[in-house]
């Protein structure tokens, strides 16, 4: 069914993306210009061109190199190495937000930096990071219909193919239009118990131990 196939396409692009994404966040904050510069030039090469010329290299372009992957793996691929790249600037943006006297006086109390960003720096900076993520997925459950062009069966070319077979134009892209509401109404919903979870503040309510 073309609208799982959308979903499970989402939810593999994204949780790949995030993975690749805190990895690149990371890349771009070291001082070390061999860390850097390419995830800088990662990230400016995939967010500077069209996901569908993506698409197209990886599925097209990189079989004249001997390296082929199958529509499935190519839209997988695609998808991920392009919201990895916006996905960094997320989760760089949030980390660089906490302030940098709370990750210097965990540091004077002898956490290593792997304990001074798992308890003090990705706490606070989720609750910066989960609004523009939840729109990212919400993003990318609609930019999934351009591996159509690939020929991945999602919810658009299923859509596209029943069309071939019944010729009823406006009535299978209404159906389509309806399915990819209800998945981001869905999704959307899901996001603010998301933002209100995360939104909750760290400290103490006030008068606490008085």
């Amino acid at each position: 069914m073309g609208a799982w196939a959308t979903l499970w396409l989402t939810a593999a692009a994204m949780l790949i993306g995030l993975a690749l994404g805190f990895g690149l966040a990371l890349m771009r904050r070291s001082a070390q210009a061999w860390l850097s510069a390419p995830a800088g030039l990662y990230i400016w090469l995939f967010r500077g061109t069209p996901l569908l010329v993506q698409l197209i290299v990886i599925y097209t372009g990189l079989p004249q190199l001997g390296i082929k992957f199958s529509v499935v793996e190519s839209a997988l691929i695609g998808l991920s190495l392009n919201e990895a790249a916006y996905l960094a600037e997320i989760i760089r943006a949030g980390i660089d937000a906490v302030p940098k006297g709370q990750v210097r006086a965990a540091r004077a109390l002898g956490l290593r930096e792997p304990q001074v960003m798992a308890h003090v720096v990705l706490p606070q900076a989720l609750r910066i990071i989960v609004p523009p993520l939840g729109n990212s997925v919400n993003g990318l459950l609609k930019t999934t219909s351009i591996t159509s062009v690939i020929s991945m069966e999602e919810l658009l070319r299923r859509t596209q193919v029943l069309i071939q077979e019944r010729f009823e134009v406006l009535e299978l892209f209404s159906v389509a239009a309806l399915y990819y509401l209800a998945m981001t109404t869905a999704w959307q919903l899901v996001q603010r118990r998301l933002e209100r979870h995360f939104g909750r503040s760290e400290l103490p309510p006030t008068g606490a131990g008085a």
